[in-house]
Formats: C-alpha cells, structure tokens, sequence
C-alpha cells in the first residue's frame, strides 16, 4: 500500500502556504509525502520512480516550473534511506542516460513536512490530466 499527499519541506517557515513558498525566500520544496509498507514496496522502488519521472540534472526547474522550491531533492528518514538514495544516485550517473550531465538531486535529512493547501491535493485527478507515478495522482 502507498499513501501519498502534497505539499512543502526543508524550509525555514512553519506551515508555510503556496504564497509563501512561491516567494523562493522560505526554502522549502514542493514534494511528494511518500508513506509506503516496505513489504510491498521496496524503497529502491520508489526511487527508480522518482528517477524517472523527472530530471534530475536541472537546478531550480522542472517541466515549466522554475524556483528553488522545484529543486531535485530527496529527503531521506533513517541512515538506511540515506544510503540507499547515495547508491542509487551513483548507479544513475554512471549509466549512459546522464553521462554528459551531472546529476544534482540534493539528498538531505528529512524536516518537517506541511501539507499543501487542499486545492494542490490530487491536483492532476482534479484537472482531468494523467496521474503522477508515485502517488497515484498529485
């Protein structure tokens, strides 16, 4: 089972709103709050995901969306985490699919993390687009 919900961490404000992370003073990023059972997801699952469905190479962007708050970050809960996403960062750049270009993906301890405001809940589903990977829709 894999339970996902949106929103913003690594900052320097308390239940921060979309206004204030879209100010790129608060230093948060938009992510993905991934809650998983190991014994039907494997970690190194989630992170193939996460390495597909963005790049990883470009710093403050992706897609359309540019600002500190689209960085490419990982925040990892245990040394397990941690050493899992170092590894799986590496095993990437060594491949052809990003030789030419450095990967940047920040991999950080995990803060707290705020949920988005409920219009950012399910944006996608909500919009009639395709659905995020990870989380089903986001």
């Amino acid at each position: 089972m894999v339970s996902t919900r949106v929103g913003y961490i690594g900052g320097r404000l308390e239940n921060p709103t979309y206004k204030d992370v879209c100010t790129d003073r608060t230093r948060h990023a938009e992510a993905i709050e991934v809650e998983y059972d190991s014994a039907v997801v494997a970690y190194d699952d989630l992170l193939s995901v996460f390495w597909d469905i963005h790049d990883p190479t470009t710093v403050n962007r992706q897609g359309p969306d540019v600002g500190s708050q689209y960085r490419s970050v990982i925040f990892y809960h245990s040394p397990g985490q941690k050493a899992a996403a170092l590894a799986s960062k590496e095993r990437l750049q060594a491949t052809d699919r990003y030789r030419q270009q450095k990967i940047i993906t920040e991999i950080v301890p995990a803060t707290a993390f705020y949920p988005a405001e409920d219009y950012h809940q399910r944006y996608f589903e909500k919009r009639g687009m395709a659905s995020c990977r990870i989380c089903g829709t986001a």
